[in-house]
């Protein structure tokens, strides 16, 4: 069971590196709004290692929270982006 958490987190992990990613590589927005999810996602790390640290409380309130917003950040602007563009996506009509 503990790997199955553990590939859950890595894959989550690795799904917002590589949005966030992704957004940086979109040149119409402003530096700020390209870096935000990435910035958002060094600090969840940042926040995570103050475990190593012996101070959870913090990790645990701050970290997965930081997480999710890099998330919703990079899908959000990558989906306004794919409006922009008008390109076709599969799905929609």
């Amino acid at each position: 069971m503990l790997f199955v958490i553990a590939l859950i987190g890595i894959s989550l992990l690795g799904f917002t590196l590589w949005y966030s990613l992704r957004v940086t590589k979109l040149r119409d927005l402003p530096t700020w709004r390209r870096f935000l999810p990435l910035s958002l996602l060094a600090l969840s790390t940042a926040a995570s290692l103050l475990r190593a640290a012996d101070i959870p409380q913090v990790a645990n309130a701050v970290a997965f929270p930081l997480l999710l917003a890099a998330i919703a950040v990079a899908v959000t602007e990558v989906r306004a982006e794919i409006r922009r563009s008008g390109a076709v996506v599969v799905g929609e009509k």
